[in-house]
């Protein structure tokens, strides 16, 4: 398992997956290749099905024409055995003849990855992996999530890097609060955050929070879908539920940013292992792995900043999971908006509930994180391709503009 710097990626949006990583790939891949004449580019599955809605080609465009021509080439009905993301980087020189070939995958969350496990990221740090081997670790040593995750990294600028992913949550809740107008895409999607949080204004204190908790998760996903700049967490089209939830309980209550940032590493660790022991990539497990995920580790930040014992921030990051499984991925006209959007504000609410419910019992249930997580992966494996982000099924295929 990786540091939690991998769960928090700071870039512009619409995909984590499909936007973030593919520049990435393209910025190594013209390192390797800077007297290239050419590249190719070739996408595979969900890739080249939704890329040109996330943005895909001009992610990569943006980097290698700036050297040389660039053809792109979509393949959305091959996907490669090892991941659903694949892409795969030509380059040539003044005769035509390749210099090098590379295929890689965008594994979720930003992340890139190579046939047969070689990652392409920073190394395995954490030597426990699952969350109740974790809970025992807290319970013997009397320690907390967030002192686990400080232990292990041991990196003294940890809190420093985490200090500027909450400022850039912050950032985009404030951006995406103050910009109205159309979202850019062809479904002409009106921007809600400026509304919902006047009107949350009016309110009486119970609506009043559950409107801003709206308005907060809304700002943020309406600035990914713009491109803004925004933390993944997991991924692009979950960034919104996380940053909701922190930025209502430092608004409402006052929270200091210490224990804010200490949330922010106990979530991180909640992501880690989802995204260790099954996945956090839309294309490979649908969307139960990225609003699902996003949501359990929102429940256990605003379980731990409201004095959740471990037990207690464990069952509400279990309740926040499981309340997701079988969720697909399936965004209309392949744009990270329809349903994505509203997802992230009701995953932000269902992760305040689950810390309310959860805070009401001693933290003893039946089902743990880890078997949530394991069964989301299975869920994940078992639904068809038609369901994990090709637009092609679910909602991307039924929807139709209703008229008023």
């Amino acid at each position: 398992m990786k540091t939690i710097k991998e769960i928090y990626r700071i870039g512009h949006g619409p995909s984590s997956s499909h936007t973030m990583a593919p520049r990435r790939a393209s910025e190594q891949f013209l390192a390797r290749n800077p007297e290239a004449a050419r590249f190719e580019v070739t996408l595979y599955g969900s890739l080249a099905a939704t890329g040109k809605g996330h943005l895909t080609d001009v992610a990569i465009l943006d980097v290698l024409e700036k050297k040389a021509p660039v053809t792109i080439i979509w393949k959305n009905e091959i996907f490669l055995p090892y991941h659903p993301n694949g892409m795969t980087f030509k380059s040539f020189n003044n005769e035509n003849v390749m210099m090098e070939e590379w295929t890689v995958y965008s594994v979720g969350g930003g992340a890139l990855e190579e046939e047969g496990g070689k990652k392409n990221s920073s190394p395995d740090i954490y030597p426990i992996t699952k969350m109740t081997d974790i809970l025992n670790w807290c319970e013997d040593t009397g320690k907390g999530f967030w002192e686990y995750v400080s232990d292990v990294e041991n990196d003294p600028y940890l809190m420093d890097y985490l200090e500027e992913v909450w400022q850039t949550m912050q950032n985009a809740v404030e951006r995406g609060l103050q910009t109205e107008g159309r979202l850019p895409g062809p479904l002409n999607l009106p921007r809600k955050a400026a509304n919902y949080y006047i009107k949350a204004v009016g309110y009486q204190r119970s609506l009043r929070s559950r409107g801003m908790v709206f308005s907060y998760a809304l700002a943020v996903s309406e600035e990914n879908a713009s491109g803004g700049l925004i933390v993944t967490a997991p991924t692009c089209g979950s960034s919104g539920v996380l940053p909701a939830v922190l930025y209502h309980s430092y608004k409402a209550y006052e929270i200091a940013k210490p224990r804010i940032l200490k949330a922010i590493a106990t979530a991180g660790l909640v992501g880690n292992i989802a995204k260790t022991n099954a996945s956090i990539s839309g294309a490979e497990v649908g969307c139960q792995g990225e609003i699902g995920v996003a949501c359990a580790m929102a429940a256990a930040a605003v379980c731990q900043l409201f004095g959740g014992s471990c037990a207690q921030i464990e069952y509400s990051a279990e309740m926040a999971l499981e309340h997701h499984l079988g969720m697909t991925c399936d965004p209309v006209c392949g744009l990270v908006q329809i349903p994505c959007i509203e997802r992230n504000a009701f995953a932000a609410a269902r992760a305040m509930d689950a810390n309310i419910f959860a805070t009401y019992t001693d933290g003893t249930h039946r089902v743990s994180y880890d078997k949530v997580v394991e069964t989301m992966k299975m869920t994940g494996h078992d639904m068809p391709h038609l369901y994990r982000e090709t637009s092609i099924g679910g909602l991307a295929h039924n929807y139709e503009q209703m008229d008023y």
